[in-house]
């Protein structure tokens, strides 16, 4: 399909609530999200959500078998998940570090819960219904913040622990570590 033009932080669509996706399995969502899957892999992300290439639905994608950018993160099935709804299992938190295609060049250490379960549908308007820890919560919640127009700066406790990556992270060869 195509890569599509990513959004970055100061664009006043990325601030707006996504709207639920009503029809299912119709060209044009899977053209949409054929474009995700494109534009994520194109910039190098594990996940992507809608609102992020200006489109204003309840999507979100994820997911990659082994990441340059997160070697020591499980695999997380590719996903498509539209309408999301997120439910912490526990109260935990864990604070990791994040950054976002649309935030680029920046890292910030973010709070997460450590288990959640995540319910929606996929581009056929299948049901999902997955219960996850670890990394994987992680770059769900993250995804899903984008459809309420919340970028992961938002969520930040700690200012100290937010910054340029190639100033926090010299070592890395991959200076532009990403969420999304």
């Amino acid at each position: 399909m195509s890569v599509r033009k990513i959004l970055r932080m100061g664009d006043p669509r990325l601030l707006q609530k996504a709207r639920p996706v009503i029809d299912f399995n119709t060209p044009a969502l899977a053209a949409i999200i054929d474009d995700m899957f494109d534009t994520m892999a194109a910039a190098g992300g594990v996940g992507l959500a809608a609102p992020q290439v200006g489109i204003g639905l309840q999507i979100v994608i994820f997911g990659f078998a082994q990441s340059v950018r997160y070697p020591d993160a499980d695999a997380v099935p590719e996903t498509v998940l539209i309408n999301p709804l997120i439910t912490p299992l526990a109260d935990d938190e864990e604070a990791g570090w994040e950054g976002c295609l649309s935030v680029p060049g920046l890292r910030g250490e973010v709070p997460r819960f450590t288990r959640i379960r995540y319910q929606g549908f996929d581009g056929e308007g299948t049901p999902i219904d997955r219960s996850v820890e670890g990394f994987h919560a992680r770059v769900v919640q993250h995804e899903c913040d984008h459809l309420l127009g919340i970028l992961y700066p938002m969520r930040i406790r700690d200012f100290t622990r937010f910054g340029f990556t190639d100033v926090l992270f010299p070592a890395h060869e991959e200076a532009s570590v990403s969420v999304d």
